[in-house]
C-alpha cells in the first residue's frame, strides 16, 4: 500500500498530480465539498453563538467512505486542496469528516500543478490555516442566514419559488439602478462640423475645435440652425495649416490577469460569460493531456486578485521574449506590479501559463477551440506584461478657416513593443505630410446631428468591474453571483449580451431597498467583505461579525412579516371581467412576471397572459402570418426567451420558435438558410431551417457554403 494519501478536490487534478509522484503516493479526489450545511433546515444555532451543523450530503457519502478506508491504511494524509478560503475549508472538512485527528496529517498548497511546484510543496507542509477556514465559514453562514430567513418572506409576500442572496441582491440592485438611470435619461441634441480636406491626393478628416480662438465642447452647437449658420460663414473660406504639434506617447503594457480582469477580457474579446471563462480556466489549471507529456496543468490558480509573478516565472517569460522576439522588446529588468484592489489576498500569483514555452500553436492540437482561445489570451497577456511599452507618434494639426479652427489628430505606431503580442484598441490614423502655411483643398464640409446617449446597460464584464470597484464579492464569487441572478430570473441578457432586470427582479429589489436596506447597501456589503478579510487575517473573530449583522436583521424581519402587504405589492385592478365567472380580473405578479387572474380565486382559478395594448401589439408584429388563422404573428417572451405566437391568442394558440439566420445558405442542401439553435442543454449550434427535410447541423459556425457539418453527440 502507498505510504501517503494525497487528497485534492477534482479527479482531473488528481490525475495530473499522480504523474509527478512515485509509488509511495496515492492521489484521490474528494469531488469538491464533502460537508455542508443541511439542505432542508437552517443548520445554524442562532442562540448558541451561531454554531453551524454540517452534514455529509448523500451524493458525497460513497466517496467519503472510500477516503476513510484509504486514510486508515496510509501512514500520512496530505491535504492538497486549493490555497484559498474555499480550499482551506474543504481541507478542514476532510480532516473532520474522515476522522483524521491523531493521524499524521499535512497541509500543502501550490499555485500551479507542475512537478516543481508539487515537489516544493511536499518539502514545505504547513498547518491548517483556521483563520481562512473561519472566513469561509462566516461567509457561508451569513449567506445561509440571509437566504434561509429572507426567502420565505419573498414566497409569502411576492411569489413562490423566489429566493434572496446577500451578494446577489446587491448585484441586482446595480442592474436595476442602471435601468432606472436609462429610463430617466433626457436625450439632448447637439451638432458637429466636419471638414474633409486633401493634401497630395490624400484625404483626411478634421473636426471644428475652436471658434475665435476659444475651445468649444461637444454640446456647443445646439441645433441645426446654429450649425447651418457656421456653414454659411465658412462658404468660400480658405483652409490654412496654422499649427502642428508632434510628440511621442508611451502606451504601457497591461498588468497580468487577475480573476476579475480575465473575466472582463474574455467577455469583451472572446464573448465568454464569466461562468464559462471560469469553467475553461479550471480545466486549463487542473490539467490537459498533451500527448507523450501526459496531463499538464497549463495555467496557475485562476481565483486570485494578486498581480504578483514568481521569480521563476519572470525568468521563464524574459528568456522567451529575448530568445523569440529579441532584446529590443525586453525591459532592462522585470516589471513588478502592485495590487490595488482592497483586501487582495486570495492567492499569491496572477493568472499565467505554467510554462510560456507551451505556446498556443504548439499545443493547439490537444485543446478544444474554446480552451485554446482562452489559453492564448492568458499566454499573450502574460508575455505582454513583461515587454517594452509601445511608442506612438502623435500629431495634432490645427487648420484655420476664417474665425474657425479645425483639428486633425494623427497617430502612427513608431515601435510596437507589447502590441506585437497583445493587441489593444490602439489604431493608427495616418495624416499626409503637412507643414505650417499649407493650404489643403476642401473636399466636403458638412454638419452632423448627434444625440446624447444614456448610460450603457451592464455587460457581465462591466458588472464584474463595478463589483470589484465597489468591493462587492471576491474573485471566487463574481461568476456564481452573475450566474445565480440570471438563473433566478431576476436578470436577463438581451441580444447584445447586456443585462437588464426583469419585472420580478425590479419588484424584489424595490422590496429589499424599502424594507431591508442593509442587505442591498453597497457600502454595507463592501464593509462586510472587509470584515471577512480581517477574519482571514486573524484580526477579527467570526461570531461577533455574524452577531452584529444578524440581530438587527432578525428583529427587522419580524416587523416586516406583519407590515408588508402582498396585495399592495403584487396586485393591480383592471376593468376586465373574468370570462368564466364574471368577476373582475386583476394583474398579479408571479415568479416569471405579470399575468391576469380572477379576483374570485380560489373559487375561480382562471388565469391569462397579460393583454397588450394596440400600440404594444404593433411594436411586436412581424411580417409573418399565422398558418392556422392568418392573423399576424407577434414576438412574445416566455420562460425560455422570445418566440413567435398568434396575435389572436387565446382564440388561436399557434406558436413557433424564432430562428436567427446567420446570412448563409445551407452548405448541404443549398436551399435552406443556416439558423442559430439551442440544444436541450442550452448549447448553441447551427442548422438548416429546412429540418427535417435537411439534417445539416454543426457546433462550429460555418463561414462559407462549402463548410462541412461537424456535429457530434453532446457530452
Amino acid at each position: 500500500m502507498p505510504k501517503s494519501l494525497v487528497i485534492v478536490e477534482s479527479p482531473t487534478k488528481a490525475k495530473t498530480i499522480t504523474k509527478f509522484l512515485g509509488k509511495d503516493f496515492k492521489v484521490e479526489s474528494s469531488f469538491g465539498h464533502i460537508r455542508d450545511l443541511p439542505q432542508k433546515k437552517l443548520g445554524v444555532d442562532v442562540k448558541n453563538n451561531f454554531e453551524p451543523t454540517y452534514e455529509i450530503p448523500i451524493k458525497a457519502q460513497k466517496q467519503v467512505d472510500k477516503l476513510k478506508k484509504l486514510a486508515a491504511s496510509a501512514q500520512t494524509i496530505i491535504l492538497a486542496t486549493d490555497e484559498d478560503r474555499e480550499g482551506e475549508a474543504i481541507a478542514w472538512h476532510l480532516l473532520n469528516a474522515l476522522n483524521l485527528e491523531g493521524k499524521h496529517t499535512e497541509r500543502i498548497a501550490f499555485h500551479e500543478i507542475t512537478k516543481k511546484a508539487i515537489e516544493e510543496a511536499l518539502k514545505n507542509p504547513r498547518e491548517l490555516d483556521m483563520h481562512l477556514v473561519d472566513a469561509q465559514q462566516a461567509r457561508r453562514i451569513l449567506d445561509r442566514l440571509v437566504g434561509y430567513k429572507l426567502s420565505p418572506l419573498l414566497w409569502k409576500k411576492v411569489a413562490r419559488g423566489l429566493s434572496a442572496g446577500r451578494v446577489q441582491s446587491v448585484a441586482v440592485r446595480l442592474i436595476v439602478d442602471r435601468e432606472r438611470e436609462i429610463q430617466k435619461f433626457n436625450q439632448e441634441e447637439y451638432w458637429s462640423i466636419e471638414a474633409e480636406l486633401q493634401k497630395s491626393e490624400q484625404n483626411f478628416l478634421t473636426q471644428l475645435a475652436q471658434i475665435k480662438g476659444k475651445a468649444i465642447d461637444k454640446m456647443a452647437i445646439k441645433n441645426e440652425t446654429e450649425a447651418q449658420n457656421i456653414l454659411a460663414e465658412l462658404n468660400g473660406a480658405k483652409y490654412q495649416v496654422s499649427k502642428i504639434e508632434k510628440k511621442e506617447a508611451f502606451r504601457q503594457p497591461p498588468t497580468p490577469f487577475t480573476t476579475s480582469t480575465l473575466q472582463q477580457e474574455a467577455g469583451k474579446k472572446l464573448g465568454y460569460s464569466a461562468k464559462q471563462t471560469m469553467m475553461l480556466a479550471q480545466q486549463l489549471y487542473e490539467g490537459i493531456e498533451l500527448g507523450t507529456e501526459g496531463s499538464v496543468g497549463l495555467i496557475t490558480y485562476m481565483r486570485t486578485d494578486s498581480l504578483n509573478l514568481s521569480d521563476f516565472s519572470l525568468t521563464n517569460i524574459r528568456d522567451y521574449i529575448q530568445g523569440e522576439l529579441g532584446d529590443k522588446y525586453l525591459p532592462a529588468k522585470a516589471i513588478i506590479y502592485k495590487t490595488k484592489s482592497k483586501g487582495a489576498q486570495e492567492a499569491h500569483e496572477a493568472i499565467r501559463p505554467t510554462d510560456v514555452n507551451h505556446t498556443p500553436d504548439s499545443i493547439a492540437g490537444y485543446l478544444e477551440p474554446k480552451q485554446l482561445r482562452l489559453y492564448k489570451l492568458i499566454w499573450q497577456r502574460t508575455l505582454a506584461c513583461q515587454m517594452m511599452p509601445a511608442i506612438i507618434d502623435q500629431t495634432k494639426v490645427d487648420i484655420q478657416a476664417n474665425d474657425y479652427t479645425f483639428r486633425a489628430n494623427g497617430s502612427t505606431i513608431k515601435f510596437d513593443g507589447f502590441l506585437k503580442i497583445y493587441r489593444t484598441g490602439i489604431k493608427e490614423n495616418i495624416l499626409p505630410d503637412l507643414k505650417e502655411g499649407d493650404l489643403p483643398k476642401l473636399i466636403d464640409l458638412k454638419k452632423l446631428q448627434h444625440f446624447t446617449q444614456p448610460p450603457a446597460r451592464y455587460s457581465e464584464a462591466t458588472l464584474i468591474k463595478a463589483m470589484e470597484e465597489y468591493g462587492i464579492g471576491r474573485p471566487s464569487t463574481y461568476a456564481p453571483t452573475i450566474s445565480t441572478v440570471q438563473d433566478r430570473n431576476y436578470v436577463k441578457k438581451n441580444d447584445e449580451k447586456k443585462l437588464y432586470p426583469t419585472e420580478i427582479g425590479i419588484l424584489v429589489n424595490d422590496l429589499l431597498v424599502a424594507h431591508f436596506p442593509q442587505i442591498v447597501d453597497l457600502n454595507f456589503t463592501a464593509k462586510m467583505e472587509e470584515d471577512l478579510d480581517k477574519i482571514a487575517e486573524g484580526k477579527m473573530k467570526w461570531q461577533p461579525v455574524i452577531k452584529e449583522f444578524y440581530e438587527p436583521f432578525a428583529a427587522n424581519l419580524i416587523i416586516k412579516e406583519k407590515e408588508i402587504d402582498k396585495k399592495e405589492l403584487t396586485e393591480e385592478k383592471t376593468d376586465l371581467k373574468c370570462d368564466k365567472c364574471g368577476s373582475p380580473m386583476i394583474v398579479k405578479m408571479g415568479r416569471f412576471g405579470k399575468f391576469l387572474a380572477c379576483s374570485n380565486y380560489p373559487e375561480c382559478k382562471n388565469i391569462q397572459p397579460m393583454m397588450m395594448t394596440e400600440e404594444e401589439h404593433k411594436a411586436l408584429e412581424t411580417n409573418e402570418t399565422c398558418p392556422k388563422c392568418n392573423a399576424p404573428l407577434i414576438i412574445k417572451t416566455g420562460r425560455f426567451g422570445k418566440f413567435l405566437a398568434c396575435s389572436k391568442y387565446p382564440d388561436c394558440k399557434f406558436t413557433k420558435p424564432i430562428q436567427k439566420s446567420i446570412g448563409l445558405k445551407c452548405p448541404k442542401c443549398s436551399q435552406g438558410d443556416v439558423v442559430v439553435k439551442k440544444s436541450k442543454r442550452g448549447k448553441i449550434f447551427y442548422a438548416c431551417n429546412r429540418y427535417p427535410d435537411c439534417d445539416y447541423a454543426s457546433w462550429e459556425k460555418p463561414v462559407s457554403a462549402e463548410a462541412e457539418p461537424k456535429i457530434e453527440e453532446e457530452t
